[in-house]
């Protein structure tokens, strides 16, 4: 009873919250953009630039660092208990096999509108290399040089040690904890009851527990979320400026083109197939969630609130929410995959690297995985594009072209991998019902 009271409790002040916070989270943005923008010509003012490195950068960070604090136990808790409440219900089977149906179904779709309209439009066409570019990639060369093997990464999903997995579990070993959490759940669903009568374990009422004071916490937090976000939004517009956006106007014009039609046509049209929910009416309960997204530019940091909002606004069950989006946040990254794609065939068409139908298909096929892969955190896809590239001959020090550029796109993409989740989730849960 005190938890289920105190998640309420939580539920009700968030919404009252919320309903404020999308309008300030909003101007946050708006302002922050077109601060950082007007002052960028002023880059080299020294009291400007150390307002923006050293207190500006420093409350982003620690906003960040505060959410990700939450993250890894969150996830813990809540995957658990996802799955032990589907395995009491002989219902985890159907909820897995359905997400992973809808998350290939939603990803194949991305990767292949991408390409696609990369090549119709052809945007790599129309830019040329500046010479300094070779110097900004050596970061993710030695990212590269350190990634493991198709098959190794495999098995290591299987952790050793599953507190290793959570230590590092920002650091690329979400999914390994999350398969420790999966299995436990599982094992937890099947234990014999200990008394009779008893509901649940005294395990499960701690994890319930955690996870009601970890809604807590991210309330705490959220409360100087417009402050965060306008800070994070200036620190990036401050030292790109627009200069290097409008040289590749064109390629961020077909990503943003391409990640629109995956939001507003392929997941519109998966709700509206398999849901009896009106796709605009979700995609304006989510637009809190969204601007979130933007603004972070991570999955992980945005998970607290997409947990909260599935159950608050959207009405989909604490079972299925909490299982499916703790595990879309690293494994359905469909604006992750299309960008991927779409950015391997840009840089194939600036080096004039023909890629015929087998290697396009190759890169449909590798962006899809790397997307299940990606770290739900701001610029973890660079590394991965980088593999792909390596695979199909595109040189890779193209990839500094698009540095400048990558802030603004990741936000957009990570904007489109929340919603898939979300998406997912209520296809899973009504598909679950009926």
């Amino acid at each position: 009873m005190g938890v289920n009271y105190l998640l309420t409790k939580v539920q009700v002040c968030s919404i009252g919250f919320l309903m404020k916070a999308h309008y300030k989270l909003l101007l946050a943005l708006v302002v922050g953009a077109a601060l950082g923008v007007g002052l960028h010509p002023f880059a080299d003012t020294e009291w400007i630039r150390w307002i923006s490195e050293n207190v500006l950068a420093t409350i982003g960070q620690v906003f960040l660092r505060s959410i990700f604090m939450i993250v890894v136990p969150m996830v813990f808790a809540g995957l658990v208990l996802g799955v032990y409440e589907l395995g009491q219900h002989s219902g985890l089977g159907r909820v897995i096999s359905k997400t992973l149906l809808y998350t290939v179904l939603a990803s194949s779709a991305s990767v292949i509108i991408g390409v696609s309209l990369m090549n119709i439009m052809q945007p790599g066409k129309t830019v040329h290399i500046p010479q300094e570019v070779n110097s900004s990639i050596a970061e993710l060369q030695n990212n590269v040089s350190q990634a493991k093997s198709g098959i190794q990464a495999l098995v290591e999903i299987v952790p050793k040690n599953p507190l290793h997995a959570a230590v590092y579990a920002l650091d690329g070993e979400m999914l390994a904890l999350m398969f420790f959490a999966l299995v436990l759940g599982v094992a937890l669903s099947r234990l014999p009851k200990i008394q009779e009568g008893k509901e649940k374990s005294t395990f499960i009422s701690l994890l319930e527990e955690l996870y009601a004071a970890s809604l807590l916490i991210v309330d705490y937090v959220m409360a100087y979320a417009p402050y965060a976000v306008f800070a994070l939004v200036f620190t990036s517009t401050f030292k790109f400026g627009y200069e290097l956006l409008i040289s590749l106007l064109y390629y961020v014009g077909v990503v943003v083109l391409a990640l629109c039609i995956q939001q507003f046509v392929v997941y519109a049209l998966l709700l509206k197939a398999f849901t009896k929910r009106s796709p605009w009416e979700f995609f304006r309960a989510c637009r809190e969630v969204y601007i979130y997204a933007f603004a972070t530019s991570s999955s992980n940091a945005t998970l607290p609130k997409s947990l909260e909002l599935a159950e608050t606004e959207l009405g989909i069950r604490p079972a299925i929410s909490r299982f499916v989006l703790t595990v879309g946040s690293t494994a359905n990254q469909n604006g992750t995959a299309l960008f991927e794609g779409i950015t391997v065939l840009f840089l194939a068409q600036v080096y004039g690297v023909e890629l015929g139908f087998a290697s396009q298909m190759k890169v449909v096929l590798m962006s899809i995985i790397a997307g299940v892969g990606t770290a739900g955190v701001p610029g973890g896809s660079l590394p991965l594009i980088m593999i792909v590239m390596q695979q199909v001959g595109v040189p890779v020090e193209g990839l500094g072209l698009i540095l400048g550029v990558d802030r603004f796109l990741d936000m957009c993409r990570t904007t489109i991998n929340v919603s898939g989740d979300l998406v997912i989730a209520a296809l899973v849960d009504d598909d679950s019902v009926a």
